[in-house]
C-alpha cells in the first residue's frame, strides 16, 4: 500500500484521547514521529498522552493544526468541526483513523486481527495477556482499557501486533492481517450493510485479505459461509463448542460468580486445564478462540494458563465498579441484543438477589430494527430502566423512542435525564442487588451517578 507517512515528520491527531487514537499515537511516537493532538474532554488517556511528551490542545480550533504535515481524525469528528474544516482547507493530507491503522498493521509480520460481531475486545485482551505471559513485547490496539497494558494500547518491539478489526462501514477491510480471527457474524450495522448477505460478503473479503492463518468459529453458520466463499489459501483453524472443531472446551465448571474452569481439547486430545476470571459461558468460547490462535502461533501451554488466569476483564466488559451497602454496581459495553442477552443471563446465574438492567439504546436504526429482540433480552433482568436513545451519527427519521421499547417490557420505566435514571435506581435498589449499566454510548456516567447517590443515602 501507499506509505503516506513517508517524509512526514509532524502528525496531528484530532481527538487524540479516543480509545482508538491513543494506541496509534503510542506506536507512532515510539517510531520517532513528532505528534500533537487535540480533544474536548480531559480524561485519564489524555494524561497518558501528555506523559509521553505529546502536546495536547483542549478544544478544537483551526490554529491547532499549524505546522502539521499529516492530520488524522476519528470517524466521530463531525463534518462541521472547525479543526477538521481547517485541516481539509489547508492542503495538508487528511486521513481517517482507520486508514492509519491499516498502514500500521502492515508494519508487522504477525498482525493478529480479531473480528466478529461480539467478543472482539475480550478476545483481543485475552490474547494480549497470553502473549505477555509468553514474554513477547507486542503492540496492541484494543477497543477497551486493559489494566495489564495501562490503557487501550501498547507499542512493543516484536513483530507481533494484536488489533481489533471492526466491520462497521467496512473498516476492517483497510487492515493487513497475517492472522485473522472471526468470532461470529450476527445481524448488526444493517443501517450500513442492509442485508446479511452484504455483511457476510464483507467478512469474505476480510478472509481474502488475510495472508497466513484464519482462526474461525466452526459452529457459526454465517462465519462458515463467509469463509467457504473466500479464496483464502492459508492455514485454517476452527474453534467452537463441538468436537468437530480443531479446538473446543469440555468439563466446564463454574467455581464462583467470576471464575470458571474448563478442559481445552484439540483433535489430538486434551491440551490444558484453563481457568478464566471473567463470568459467562460466552467467555469460555472467547478464551477458546484466544487459545487456538496463540497455540497456532507457537505459544506454550504455560502461557495460556498464566495469561488467562491473570485476565480479570477489560474496561466496560462486565466491569465491577463498586459495592455500596451490599449493592453491587457494574458496567458493560453490550449494545446488541445478543450481547445484552449473554450479559444478563450471566448476571442472573450469579448469587445476586435481583438484577437491574440500566440500558441506553444506541442509534435509532438499531433500536427500530431490533426492537422486539431488545425487549426480549432486557426482560431477562428483574428490573429494567431505560435512558433516552443515543442517536450518535443519526437523526431520528425512524420515529422511535425509548418509551416504545419500555412498553414492550413488563415493569420497565424510562427517564429523559441520566440524573433521573440514577435517582430512581438508587432509591429502589436493595442489599443483594446487582445494578449493571448496558450500552456503548456514555451510559457509564449513569453508573457513576448511581454510585454517588448510593453513597449519599
Amino acid at each position: 500500500m501507499e506509505d503516506f507517512l513517508s517524509g512526514k515528520k509532524h502528525i496531528h491527531f484530532i481527538g487524540i484521547g479516543g480509545s482508538g487514537m491513543y494506541p496509534l499515537a503510542q506506536i507512532l511516537h515510539s517510531k520517532g514521529y513528532y505528534l500533537t493532538g487535540s480533544d474536548n474532554n480531559e480524561t485519564e488517556t489524555l494524561k497518558a498522552v501528555r506523559a509521553m511528551g505529546i502536546p495536547v490542545y483542549m478544544g478544537q480550533r483551526a490554529e491547532n493544526i499549524e505546522g502539521a504535515d499529516l492530520i488524522v481524525h476519528t470517524a466521530a469528528i463531525m463534518a462541521d468541526n472547525p479543526e477538521l474544516i481547517a485541516a481539509k482547507a489547508s492542503g495538508v493530507p487528511v486521513i481517517e483513523r482507520s486508514v492509519l491503522l491499516g498502514l500500521v498493521t502492515s508494519w508487522y509480520n504477525k498482525a493478529v486481527c480479531v473480528s466478529g460481531t461480539h467478543g472482539k475486545t475480550t478476545t483481543s485482551s485475552m490474547l494480549t495477556h497470553i502473549f505477555l505471559a509468553e514474554g513477547i513485547d507486542l503492540s496492541a490496539v484494543i477497543g477497551g482499557k486493559l489494566k495489564a497494558i495501562g490503557g487501550s494500547g501498547i507499542a512493543g518491539t516484536s513483530d507481533i501486533m494484536v488489533c481489533e478489526a471492526c466491520e462497521f462501514v467496512d473498516t476492517f477491510l483497510k487492515l493487513y492481517p497475517n492472522i485473522s480471527i472471526i468470532l461470529n457474524i450476527d445481524h448488526d450495522h444493517l443501517d450500513y450493510f442492509k442485508t446479511m448477505d452484504n455483511l457476510r460478503s464483507s467478512f469474505t473479503k476480510f478472509c481474502n485479505n488475510t495472508t497466513d492463518i484464519l482462526v474461525y468459529n466452526g459452529d457459526d453458520e454465517n462465519t462458515c459461509l463467509a469463509v467457504s466463499s473466500s479464496s483464502f489459501g492459508g492455514r485454517k483453524v476452527t474453534f467452537g463448542w463441538s468436537e468437530g472443531n480443531d479446538f473446543y472446551p469440555v468439563n466446564i465448571q463454574k467455581l464462583s460468580d467470576f471464575e470458571t474452569t474448563f478442559d481445552l481439547m484439540s483433535k489430538n486430545g486434551f491440551v490444558e486445564k484453563i481457568t478464566i476470571c471473567v463470568p459467562g459461558k460466552h467467555n469460555v468460547l472467547n478464551a477458546t478462540a484466544a487459545c487456538a490462535a496463540a497455540l497456532t502461533m507457537g505459544c506454550s501451554n504455560e502461557a495460556l494458563v498464566k495469561g488467562l488466569k491473570a485476565f480479570w476483564g477489560a474496561g466496560r466488559r462486565f466491569e465491577r465498579l463498586e459495592e455500596i451497602d451490599g449493592i453491587t454496581v457494574a458496567d458493560d459495553y453490550a449494545h446488541h441484543p445478543t450481547e445484552i442477552g449473554a450479559t444478563l443471563r450471566t448476571a442472573k446465574s450469579m448469587s445476586f438477589k435481583r438484577v437491574w438492567a440500566v440500558h441506553q439504546p444506541f442509534t435509532y436504526s438499531r433500536t427500530a430494527t431490533l426492537l422486539d429482540e431488545f425487549a426480549d433480552v432486557l426482560s431477562i433482568a428483574d428490573k429494567t430502566v431505560l435512558t433516552e436513545i443515543m442517536g450518535s451519527r443519526e437523526k431520528n427519521t425512524y420515529n422511535i423512542y425509548s418509551k416504545d421499547l419500555a412498553e414492550k417490557i413488563e415493569g420497565c420505566v424510562w427517564f429523559p435525564t441520566f440524573d433521573e435514571v440514577a435517582q430512581y435506581v438508587a432509591d429502589n435498589a436493595e442489599r443483594g442487588d446487582l445494578i449493571i449499566t448496558l450500552g456503548c454510548g456514555d451510559v457509564y456516567k449513569v453508573a457513576n451517578l448511581i454510585i454517588e447517590k448510593l453513597k449519599n443515602k
